[in-house]
């Protein structure tokens, strides 16, 4: 199969817009809850209702109209993922304005480029600090009239400022946009290049939203309950908060993934949306928790017939008794404290931003967690498919969604087409048309294959594949993923172009490491010190063995180096959403590539055996 398109389910008058969707959430009972803030540590979370959440979404409108915001204008939001964004992302929308998300780590370089690209006309920051930032750029961005800080007060001051606007002026703004009309830019974080701002419509978040609700109800069954704290900044996190209000889900927010664990035992979530690394996480801090209570061997035992049971799951006979019991065992040793550090309550999990790998996939199934993977991209407003509950294939990233079509190019580059679609990149004609073929596909620059259900899978990123000088193309994210699943790998960066072999530079995990030393009988050492211990190059060796088992000979990694330090958001070579900025990789670490391939004995310079 080379195509596969899924008919939509539901379809929006064209008149509909993102604020018709709280509105019906409103209608269906505004004294259901709609969302929960935090309080103190160890307090009670404070229950917010559907009408409460609108009643203030129109307060903080007024106070931006106001303000002299005019339907169509850009609002800048540059905050952690919090209630209050989720307030100002719909009250810009009850303005007729346009939200533009901006990270809160973003430079004051990339902040000058999107505000001014955008034309923002206010922004509202979190913080001291998000505000001295944009303060860097003021003077470049003559379009900016002002800047409200969050922590103080920003809220309560548009709330204040806009007693004196009519409700029916908020009215008549909320009822101004289409389905095709501009619903926000969201900025690509990039591996290259410049951010290019996506414009995604009204149309992408309500009708992909009321579609996706259709699809998977299971998910959005009454008492449904995500916590977010993934950046709201980023297209996936923003389509699940749209999501949750068309689904009737209440939401949670927690801006510090430091207070994670205790925020979702607090919250206690139904299901959760996290990126692949969050799950080898929590996998590893497991591993590592069990080892120092002298019960490691208990638990490799449980995750291999928690992945064992899972695989069995697909064949038509199901577990045996044995495995069964061996899996009932295991559930009430292992997998139920497991489930109780994610909140006790979830039964569904939704991965994105990357491939999760079969063995995490059975190994949450078979703990009791349903990981829904799924694929999208900034320009198809998150997902394009998704595996789920009744139709999931570990391994694939799922079925299209209702609307939503996928096409298989000659050169195995992944099309996509349907509604959640993007209209174009601001400002970039040129951009917007090399984005899509002659006829109408937008072009992923994502490799893969369909398999005859119509279940896409991942197979490579074209710009990244790696040709060898012996001219063997070489998909970098296989080798990749498996290396970085390794409790001690925090990164890891495959390289070898125009190369004789493959070869990786890899980093250490800070916060995996003391417990792999304890895990092993190893006194403490800094991740300097570890990079040139035997023992943790042994460990590395046998990492890059088991990866290597995934390619053929000529496509396997025979030289790896570990570096001194990590990769970051903060030191520019890591995108938000966790992607390396590989052009900008190879061209700062250009010495310690070469030297995977010149005949020295520099620190750290490990051949695989």
């Amino acid at each position: 199969m080379d195509e596969y398109v899924a008919p939509q389910l539901i379809e929006l008058p064209p008149t509909s817009n993102v604020n018709d969707l709280l509105a019906k959430r409103v209608a269906a009972g505004p004294d259901l809850p709609f969302a929960e803030k935090p309080g103190r540590p160890g307090e009670p979370w404070t229950v917010v209702s559907s009408g409460k959440f609108d009643a203030e979404v129109v307060a903080v409108a007024k106070g931006l109209v106001a303000r002299g915001i005019e339907p169509g204008d850009a609002v800048g939001i540059m905050c952690r993922t919090s209630y209050e964004w989720t307030v100002l992302d719909f009250a810009i929308w009850a303005a007729g304005a346009v939200p533009v998300p901006i990270y809160e780590t973003s430079s004051a370089e990339q902040v000058q480029w999107i505000v001014t690209d955008a034309g923002v006309k206010l922004i509202v920051a979190e913080s001291a600090a998000n505000a001295g930032t944009i303060a860097e750029i003021r003077d470049r961005a003559p379009a900016i009239e002002e800047v409200l800080v969050i922590d103080d007060g920003a809220i309560d001051a548009l709330r204040s400022g806009g007693t004196g606007v009519a409700d029916e002026e908020i009215a008549r703004r909320r009822a101004i946009a289409g389905l095709d009309d501009l619903a926000t830019i969201i900025y690509t974080s990039g591996t290259t290049g410049r951010p290019k701002g996506a414009e995604l419509t009204h149309g992408n978040f309500a009708a992909l939203t009321v579609n996706a609700v259709e699809a998977v109800p299971e998910v959005f069954a009454e008492g449904g309950r995500t916590l977010l704290f993934l950046p709201l900044a980023h297209v996936f996190a923003r389509f699940i908060e749209v999501l949750a209000v068309a689904g009737g889900v209440v939401l949670g927010h927690t801006p510090d993934t430091k207070d994670l664990v205790r925020d979702l035992g607090a919250f206690k979530p139904t299901f959760i949306l996290a990126v692949p690394r969050v799950f080898e996480k929590v996998y590893n801090s497991a591993e590592q928790t069990a080892a120092a209570g002298g019960k490691v061997k208990i638990f490799h035992w449980a995750t291999a017939t928690s992945i064992a049971w899972s695989r069995a799951l697909d064949n038509p006979r199901g577990p045996g008794m044995w495995l069964n019991l061996q899996h009932k065992v295991a559930s009430a040793l292992v997998y139920s404290k497991l489930r109780a550090k994610l909140g006790g309550a979830a039964k569904y999990a939704v991965s994105g931003g990357g491939p999760l790998g079969e063995r995490l996939g059975h190994f949450y199934r078979g703990l009791g967690l349903k990981v829904l993977e799924g694929y999208g991209l900034t320009e198809s407003t998150a997902p394009t498919c998704v595996n789920r509950p009744e139709a999931t294939k570990i391994g694939s990233v799922g079925l299209q969604l209702p609307g939503c079509g996928v096409k298989i190019a000659e050169d195995g580059e992944i099309l996509l087409k349907g509604i959640h679609i993007f209209r174009g990149y601001h400002n970039n004609p040129v951009a917007t048309a090399e984005s899509f073929t002659a006829d109408g596909w937008f072009r992923t620059g994502d490799l893969g294959a369909l398999d005859e259900d119509g279940f896409l899978k991942i197979t490579g990123r074209l710009k990244e594949i790696i040709v060898t000088a012996g001219g063997k193309n070489v998909a970098p994210s296989v080798l990749e993923d498996r290396i970085r699943a390794h409790p001690l790998v925090s990164q890891c960066v495959v390289v070898g172009d125009n190369k004789p072999y493959i070869g990786a530079l890899v980093t250490l995990d800070e916060e995996g490491l003391p417990g792999w030393l304890s895990m092993h009988g190893k006194p403490a050492m800094t991740v300097v010190e570890a990079r040139k211990d035997p023992d943790v190059l042994a460990a590395l060796d046998q990492a890059v063995i088991r990866a290597n088992k995934a390619v053929s000979k000529a496509e396997s990694i025979r030289k790896f180096t570990v570096l001194s330090g990590d990769l970051t958001i903060e030191n520019g070579y890591l995108t938000p959403k966790q992607s390396v900025r590989r052009a900008a990789f190879v061209k700062d670490f250009s010495d310690d590539i070469e030297a995977l391939y010149a005949d020295t004995n520099k620190d750290s310079l490990h051949l695989v055996s």
